[in-house]
């Protein structure tokens, strides 16, 4: 515990535990898609699975338990970095250099996501947060799951929601744009990164965004071509 609250006196200390947060939520990431990968295979593949997550409570319990305490962790400290970064600035920079590229960027750019990751690390929590509240803790105001009701037809039925369907769209999007950036940063956070990997390290995480982001999108089409094979409407 001493040498977390040492680490976590510094910017650096910071950084590091930041970016090990969020490479295990990136592998949070790559397990849940992998399970929801079983929409594919159709309801009885994708029902076993669910099912099979919540035969145990407590271990299920008690994994929710690591997952929450790492968002809650990351984005704590994501926004304690910011205000650091930006009391340290005075001002705000009318170009930035960024850490992966020799070029610099300006911080007003809308392409390049090492300007903006804050405020796309906002819009994932909100997508989280509704994704919570509609398949986890079942308190979407609008949502009301029918008693007796499978995990794959609540699914659809979820996913077929127009809002739903455009938040999720959204949300996954500006996931893969945060990842894009956030996972070489990770690396380079913990130290890890040499010249000679800095370019593969940067590649593989936009590829790593890309999968993430349009496997999940891909749901949400899936959902509507498949009310009929498992409770849509």
């Amino acid at each position: 515990m001493s040498l977390l609250v040492k680490a976590l006196s510094s910017s650096v200390g910071k950084k590091f535990v930041m970016g090990f947060t969020g490479l295990l939520l990136c592998g949070f990431l790559v397990a849940h898609l992998a399970g929801n990968l079983l929409l594919y295979v159709g309801p009885d593949a994708y029902n076993k699975y669910a099912h099979t997550l919540h035969s145990q409570p407590a271990i299920l319990f008690g994994v929710e338990i690591v997952l929450y305490a790492l968002f809650v962790t990351h984005i704590l400290l994501a926004l304690r970095v910011t205000q650091e970064n930006r009391s340290a600035r005075g001002h705000a920079y009318a170009i930035k250099k960024s850490k992966l590229d020799a070029a610099p960027h300006t911080t007003s750019s809308p392409v390049h996501p090492e300007a903006w990751m804050f405020t796309s690390g906002a819009i994932v929590l909100f997508f989280l947060l509704v994704h919570l509240l509609q398949f986890t803790w079942e308190k979407w105001p609008w949502f009301t799951t029918p008693t007796g009701e499978e995990p794959f037809a609540k699914a659809i039925r979820i996913l077929n929601d127009n809002f739903t369907a455009g938040v999720y769209l959204i949300g996954v999007i500006i996931l893969g744009i945060h990842l894009w950036h956030g996972f070489a940063s990770a690396f380079q956070s913990l130290g890890i990164t040499h010249p000679k990997y800095a370019a593969a390290i940067k590649w593989i995480g936009v590829l790593f965004a890309t999968v993430i982001a349009v496997g999940f999108a891909s749901f949400v089409f899936f959902a509507r071509m498949a009310p009929g094979m498992g409770g849509g409407h």
